[in-house]
């Protein structure tokens, strides 16, 4: 009976709310809650289950973050294109990775993640106001690609970054996120902000447009091998849960400075990687 999973529509609701409001997907809440709740479970299920409603999550707040006009379209349209290869190639991957080792390489990489992000945050504020905006004759000297984005609020983004750095990032956040089914925003946002020069706003948004693509590979990958012959309905409740926190998620990033979207994101990787990792013993 479906009404036994009717818990997982609160669960859902937190995940789509937060996982939207940093741009991550909700899969990095998500894998640990369902590892810890079914110990038994194979990993691939885990992962199946995951994706698909990170694919729910982040088309939700794509939608979200359009009607606010900070998805830079040009740019998502080309990593999501490069994540593709690495999301099949990670979803094919999954079934060949041992249950504890999952939880293990899992607990680990969040809290690695973590302290990525919680150092990236310590970036005197007054540098970054000192930043000169880039123009489109240094990006064509450099061969960087130059964007200017003016947002709903009429807030306007200008920035240059390296396309092909980009694109390689992606390939490697597709295979990545696609093996742990998280999504892969917890990688993607902060490369995007350091690496890539992009605003965090802008950042957030454009990945959610880019891991509706890449959870949707790795799902279509997960159905083509019959791995959710055992988890629709947990993965409805949890889609349906996703898609309206989703909407919360967007709307309180208005109010949520990008510092305080960053800590809270690497507050939340260090939690669960740590509950994780001691769960093993």
């Amino acid at each position: 009976m479906a009404i036994q999973y009717l818990w997982l529509l609160p669960l859902g609701l937190i995940v789509g709310a937060f996982g939207t409001l940093i741009g991550a997907g909700g899969g990095f809440v998500l894998v640990p809650v369902l590892l810890l709740l079914y110990p038994y479970e194979k990993t691939e299920l885990i992962t199946g289950i995951s994706l698909a409603v990170v694919f729910f999550n982040a088309l939700s707040g794509s939608l979200a973050y359009s009607r606010m006009r900070r998805v830079d379209y040009k740019s998502g349209v080309m990593f999501s294109i490069a994540t593709i290869p690495g999301a099949i190639l990670g979803a094919l991957s999954t079934v060949y990775v041992p249950r504890r080792a999952f939880d293990l390489i899992f607990g680990v990489l969040m809290i690695v993640g973590a302290v990525f992000l919680w150092l990236s945050t310590k970036e005197d504020h007054a540098t970054r106001l000192s930043r000169r905006e880039p123009r489109e004759a240094d990006a064509k000297r450099t061969g960087w690609t130059a964007r200017e984005l003016v947002d709903a609020a009429g807030v306007r983004h200008s920035y240059a970054f390296n396309p092909v750095l980009g694109i390689v990032l992606s390939i490697f956040v597709g295979f990545i996120s696609s093996l742990l089914g998280v999504g892969g925003g917890f990688i993607h946002v902060p490369a995007m902000t350091r690496l890539l020069n992009f605003p965090v706003r802008v950042a957030t948004a454009t990945s959610q447009f880019v891991l509706a693509v890449m959870a949707l590979t790795g799902t279509l990958v997960h159905i083509v091998n019959g791995v959710f012959v055992h988890g629709v309905r947990r993965t409805l409740i949890l889609a349906l849960g996703v898609v309206i926190g989703a909407q919360f998620g967007a709307a309180l990033s208005n109010h949520v400075r990008g510092q305080m979207i960053i800590r809270g994101l690497a507050a939340g990787l260090a939690l669960v990687g740590l509950r994780l990792i001691l769960a093993e013993y």
